[in-house]
């Protein structure tokens, strides 16, 4: 009988005693993946940029019964992240689960995009990933153990009007995913994404009311029939963070209610009525 089969359910998924930094973990999808972590018993470190989230951040965590790591430090600057991330290893541990998760999009049509604005997009959603894993690896490779989950995008997959940075780096993190796998996974790292759908957080709240054409959009193109939540993210991260995932690496596990399924939706088309 193999290690596998002798856990039980709640063991396989138990993160007791392990370390994991969600970075940019303030609010939003990073935050419900920091919160199931620490419910499953991980030791919770998250970072940001402005002292007054990561503030914000403390109190909702303690709310939520976790005691969270906090620490401020830039994703996309090698040097800070050396820094913050040795502090993490002399106060809290080293780390075990690293979820890149700190991302920034912005939404402008390519021939308006400066080419300084491209590459503050790259360099967060891309370079950042490759800096904070870089800099975790070494660790994870010495006790043979460890989760890295990217957070990659639907848009890893297909683009959309304005969102060329943003799509050009969430494709780049989906084959970086596979090639950390390629390099690492023989180290007993399992390194797999996500790629969230679209998702109800307060940044979709304005277009998610009323008749908004984009909320139209993603009912009609969603199989599922709604908008998905923080909390759909968080369960598939604890998935690839916990014993259950194994054998799963270099892997992006979509939850996007089957938008990617879809060609297409017309209204009433073959519904089933009861």
């Amino acid at each position: 009988m193999t290690e596998m089969a002798k856990m039980n359910i709640q063991e396989m998924f138990d993160l007791s005693g392990k370390v994991a930094l969600v970075t940019g973990g303030t609010h939003g999808i990073g935050m419900a993946i920091a919160k199931i972590l620490g419910a499953a018993g991980a030791k919770i470190c998250v970072n940001g940029t402005s002292e007054k989230n990561l503030q914000s951040a403390r109190a909702e965590y303690k709310k939520a019964g976790l005691d969270a790591y906090t620490l401020k430090f830039d994703v996309s600057r090698e040097e800070e992240v050396d820094e913050g991330i040795g502090k993490i290893e002399k106060e809290v541990g080293e780390i075990d689960i690293l979820v890149n998760n700190a991302a920034v999009i912005k939404r402008i049509p390519i021939l308006d995009m400066p080419v300084t604005d491209f590459k503050k997009v790259i360099d967060v959603n891309l370079v950042a990933p490759f800096i904070v894993s870089k800099r975790v690896v070494p660790g994870m490779v010495k006790k043979r153990n460890g989760k890295i989950i990217n957070l990659c995008s639907m848009m890893s997959v297909y683009g959309r009007n304005s969102v060329s940075a943003y799509a050009a780096a969430k494709g780049g993190l989906k084959l970086l995913t596979a090639n950390m796998t390629c390099e690492w996974a023989k180290y007993n790292i399992q390194i797999n994404g996500i790629g969230p759908g679209y998702i109800a957080t307060e940044q979709t709240a304005p277009i998610r009311k009323g008749n908004h054409p984009f909320n139209d959009l993603v009912m009609m193109r969603t199989p599922a029939g709604r908008w998905g939540t923080p909390e759909d993210v968080a369960s598939a991260a604890l998935f690839l963070a916990s014993k259950a995932s194994g054998f799963v690496n270099g892997h992006v596990l979509y939850v996007d209610g089957g938008i990617l399924a879809n060609f297409g939706y017309v209204k009433g088309e073959n519904e089933i009525t009861e």
